[in-house]
């Protein structure tokens, strides 16, 4: 087991959506659906674990476009699917638990601005001549504090620039008990484990390969 309920991952859907202007998710095939609707994705189905439902979708399914995720292990995820399916760069679903948030502190030369319309709370960090070098988004939903889409212009890694993010992004948790979680990369996992996050589960994708491919 990798310890997502599905109950944990509609609620961390569902602040992602909020974040992003998407659809809210909905039930399907055991697992959830979000109708992304965007010319690179049209939707993506997201599953808690290996389930059936994951090999009927992968029977179904013939637009590149739709993506199937699934919380677990690469390898569990392509025991599923038929090979018409490849992997996509692998992620994990991170989480920290509810505790003291650290104070922001930006290095010379940075300024930052946070903003909160209705759930979602901005964060955009630039340098002194007002360019944007670094941004991110956290919602609370649900009893879950999500961050999302956060990024640091590779010239300026390595400067503490995305743990000033987080933490000012978690300064706008109204309930200390809410859950925090994330989607992070490879790369980016170091990161939060410095910062003090654990992997819950590594978040396998598959899709597609385009016809003209």
């Amino acid at each position: 087991m990798n310890g997502v309920s599905l109950e944990l991952l509609q609620n961390w859907l569902a602040a992602r959506s909020i974040a992003r202007g998407l659809p809210m998710p909905v039930t399907d095939r055991g697992g959830l659906r979000v109708d992304t609707g965007s010319p690179e994705e049209l939707r993506r189905h997201v599953f808690a674990g290996p389930e059936a439902g994951i090999s009927e979708l992968a029977r179904e399914i013939d637009d590149p476009r739709v993506f199937i995720k699934m919380c677990g292990p690469r390898e569990h995820l392509l025991s599923r699917v038929t090979q018409r399916w490849h992997l996509q760069p692998g992620a994990y679903l991170m989480m920290k638990a509810p505790g003291i948030n650290p104070v922001p502190s930006l290095p010379p030369g940075y300024w930052m601005q946070l903003k909160t319309e209705e759930q979602v709370t901005s964060a955009r960090i630039y340098t002194e001549s007002d360019m944007q070098v670094a941004s991110g988004y956290a919602v609370e939903h649900e009893g879950v504090f999500i961050f999302d889409r956060i990024a640091v212009d590779v010239m300026h890694r390595q400067q503490g620039l995305g743990a000033a993010l987080m933490a000012a992004l978690g300064t706008a948790q109204q309930s200390r008990a809410a859950q925090r979680l994330l989607v992070a990369t490879e790369m980016g996992r170091a990161l939060y484990v410095t910062l003090g996050w654990r992997v819950l589960s590594p978040y396998s994708t598959v899709a597609l390969t385009p016809a003209n491919e």
